[in-house]
């Protein structure tokens, strides 16, 4: 069996020189023994994926309400595939995969159900108790709400996987970020998760789209990256049938867009003459993006699903309806707290603000569970 001196001494051998090595971690808020052979960043990774925030991913919301559909993508499947592109731009470029895939499978803990609606419907009922936003909640999660230890709460997450959490994508002088390094940027590794995030919603989602007949093969046509990845499947494969066609074309897209992205990269550090984690961090601004022509193509996918997903009146329905039941239950909440299951309400009893307290209640909600809790409260024939 490898020991983690042995992994240590691996990593020194086979990672680039501006990855973020684990040995060279700043740790943990609270000391821990080392594990003898997992390290830092694997243990968070392990922590992350046993936590109760990371399996409620898989009832909460993409694009499509868990109920709609038993093979939409869910918050949970969409974190996966971030994560699975992640680990490959990173090993490919020689980065710490397991630092990176950490980042990318914490980086949606705390949304809340309902997706961006959700988020923005919580933020708008907290705007006069400090908001809500997703990343300061992950964190908040990680650092606070998990309760599995004896000796402190939350996970005690590495100094770097927390950094991510909160800086993966710019800016970098976020109130936020005020305990790490504020201004400085992240590691490489922390960088990939806001591009690799996108690569998998894009694709998936106009996979999904496609699916659910909410998008049609006619109306993609006009969006370059879709034309040529299904133009260049169709003649590759004349005989195959549309869902191949589908399959394959999305598969290009991400082939592509993951291709790009790592090969802009590259030529990015050695612009900058990137050598070490030290430099990444002093350069301040992001390294990881997408060549200019790529970017353009990227730019005009997410107008398009803008316009006709994300805005197709049977979502904007459904994010209506989660408007009305997040709302209800806040209010609800807030003028007789007593409704709340008393280990909720203990927190208020700590010293916690009972918005907050509320806030996090809610976000930890599954999308089945907002609406059964709002059927327990409001319908009269409901159990409670």
């Amino acid at each position: 069996m490898l020991r983690r001196e042995e992994f240590n001494a691996l990593e020194a051998q086979l990672l680039a020189p501006y990855a973020m090595h684990s040995a060279a971690s700043r740790g943990r808020v609270h000391a821990e023994e080392e594990h003898p052979f997992r390290l830092a960043f694997q243990r968070d990774r392990d922590r992350i994926i046993h936590s109760t925030a990371f399996r409620r991913l898989e009832y909460k919301t993409q694009v499509f309400v868990n109920h709609e559909g038993d093979y939409y993508r869910t918050r949970l499947t969409h974190t996966m595939e971030a994560a699975q592109i992640t680990r490959t731009i990173a090993k490919s470029l020689r980065l710490n995969s397991d630092l990176a895939e950490t980042v990318a499978l914490a980086h949606d803990l705390g949304h809340t159900p309902y997706g961006h609606a959700g988020e923005r419907v919580l933020n708008e009922l907290m705007a006069p108790y400090g908001g809500f936003e997703h990343n300061a909640q992950s964190l908040r999660i990680v650092d606070e709400l998990e309760e599995r230890y004896p000796s402190f709460r939350g996970l005690n997450l590495t100094w770097e996987v927390r950094e991510g959490m909160v800086k993966h994508s710019p800016p970098y002088d976020k109130p936020l970020a005020a305990n790490f390094a504020l201004g400085q940027a992240p590691c490489l590794e922390a960088q990939l998760v806001d591009h690799t995030d996108e690569i998998a919603y894009n694709s998936h989602d106009i996979d999904d789209g496609l699916k659910s007949g909410l998008l049609t093969f006619e109306q993609l046509e006009s969006v370059t990256i879709w034309r040529g990845a299904y133009g260049a499947t169709r003649d590759q494969h004349p005989h195959a049938n549309q869902r191949i066609w589908r399959y394959q074309a999305i598969r290009r897209i991400i082939d592509l867009l993951v291709t790009d992205l790592s090969v802009t990269l590259e030529e990015r550090l050695a612009q900058h003459k990137i050598r070490t984690v030290d430099d990444v961090r002093g350069y301040c601004q992001p390294l990881a993006g997408f060549s200019a022509a790529v970017d353009a193509q990227r730019l005009e996918l997410k107008a398009f699903l803008m316009d006709n997903l994300y805005r197709h009146y049977k979502v904007m329905r459904m994010a209506e309806k989660a408007r009305r039941v997040m709302t209800e239950l806040f209010q609800a909440y807030m003028s007789e707290p007593r409704q709340l299951p008393p280990q909720v309400l203990d927190r208020q009893r700590l010293g916690e603000p009972l918005p907050r307290v509320i806030a996090d209640y809610i976000a930890g909600m599954t999308d089945r569970f907002a609406l059964e809790e709002h059927r327990k409260l409001f319908d009269p024939f409901e159990k409670g």
